[in-house]
């Protein structure tokens, strides 16, 4: 056998792994096109476990910023398209559209990553900034920059639709954008819980008439859930969040263009599961298989992730301290797999930031699980103070459920 490729040969691998090569992506209408063909950006916005992502029946995965060179290389090679996000700096950050330099340098920023990325098969379209205008009681500075930087991205690669990603759809935001921002081809909106439903309605009512695409969508937001009586945010299990998850996609798949799920990794907002699709050590939650069952895809094997039934403390979540507190679980797995129960307590989070900025994980406390198995688990010994109970359950295939409870120690 040859041990040295010939250059022909190199050449048809290459085809071969980005068959996508040279495609012309358009807006026409409500639609993407892609080499003349409708388009439908089905995925998640992250970078871990693409190949997964692949599976379930993706068709795109949504970027940030510093992660996309690698993120389209990856996509490329499975047949994902991405959607490459640059990072426009937020004023309520510090950034100031006024500054001179300051817009400068983004601009330059802007460019260069640009004309890295703009020959890359894998492209569909370029994401300029994400929720630029949140936590701003004036946001008439934020639309501007918009349009200079779609009418930079377009002087430099007029083959991919521009797009600008908006926190819901509310106060008027989607007619500003189309009134000062008209070189933005396509809408992102990122969009939670009990808004989806109605979202491409809202949209359309204040008349935008291009591709919307759900840029991010969950479950449930933080912001959205109910509350203990000391204010901890109460999170739905995953298997909660499957449910959930399976009813919006169903009501976005038919009005929009694109629904990317949040977030397809592992961070801490919140809880460190609240908007995680995966978990640290990759493994899948119920949710994977909520979107597998919208797009046509299938889970590894066909397994599924094991249910939590019930997990609850047998005498109230607020207690004196000292007085060890018991939380009983009811669970199973509908592929009968022997389940692997993990038990953890944290602190409450006191570091709680505005639009998914980066938080700090809080303190666990390791010594204060005691006897804990897949039936339940007794919690003693610590100081007063707010925590979480956390489970995560296995099921040894690579499928998890997870879920948690806010108590409070007196």
């Amino acid at each position: 056998m040859l041990k040295v490729l010939s250059r022909a040969m190199a050449v048809i691998l290459i085809g071969l792994a980005f068959p996508a090569a040279g495609a012309d992506v358009a807006v026409r209408g409500e639609l993407i096109v892609v080499d003349g063909r409708p388009f439908v950006a089905r995925g998640a916005a992250g970078e871990r476990r693409l190949d997964l992502l692949k599976q379930l029946g993706a068709t795109a995965v949504r970027t940030y910023g510093n992660e996309t060179a690698a993120v389209l290389d990856e996509a490329g090679r499975l047949g994902l398209k991405v959607i490459a996000g640059f990072w426009l700096e937020h004023p309520r950050r510090g950034f100031d559209y006024g500054n001179a330099a300051q817009v400068a340098a983004q601009n330059a920023a802007l460019e260069r990553f640009v004309r890295a990325h703009k020959d890359h098969p894998a492209l569909l379209l370029w994401g300029l900034g994400n929720e630029v205008e949140a936590e701003l009681a004036d946001d008439a500075v934020v639309w501007p920059a918009i349009e200079a930087a779609a009418r930079l991205v377009k002087a430099i690669d007029p083959r991919h639709p521009t797009m600008s990603v908006i926190a819901e759809a509310g106060n008027g935001k989607v007619a500003k954008l189309m009134r000062q921002a008209p070189s933005i081809d396509v809408l992102g909106v990122n969009s939670y819980g009990p808004a989806l439903p109605s979202l491409a309605a809202r949209v359309r009512e204040q008349g935008w008439r291009g591709p919307l695409l759900v840029t991010e969508l969950g479950p449930l937001g933080q912001w959205q859930a109910g509350n203990t009586p000391w204010g901890a945010a109460i999170e739905p299990s995953s298997t909660e969040k499957a449910v959930l998850l399976r009813r919006y996609l169903g009501a976005l798949m038919p009005a929009t263009q694109g629904q990317l799920v949040f977030y397809w990794g592992q961070k801490q907002e919140v809880t460190p599961t609240w908007h995680s699709l995966l978990l640290p050590g990759g493994e899948w939650t119920g949710t994977a298989e909520a979107m597998a069952a919208a797009w046509g895809g299938t889970t590894p094997g066909g397994n599924r992730a094991p249910r939590i039934r019930k997990l609850a403390f047998t005498a109230g979540d607020s207690r004196p301290a000292g007085s060890p507190a018991r939380a009983e679980l009811a669970a199973d797995d509908p592929d009968g797999d022997a389940l692997a129960a993990e038990w953890v307590v944290m602190a409450e989070s006191t570091d709680l930031r505005k639009a998914g900025d980066a938080e700090s994980v809080p303190r666990s406390f390791p010594g204060a699980v005691l006897g804990g198995g897949p039936a339940g688990v007794t919690v003693a010994g610590l100081a007063p103070g707010r925590y979480r109970l956390f489970l995560t359950l296995r099921d040894g295939r690579g499928a998890a459920a997870t879920a948690n409870l806010p108590f409070e120690l007196r």
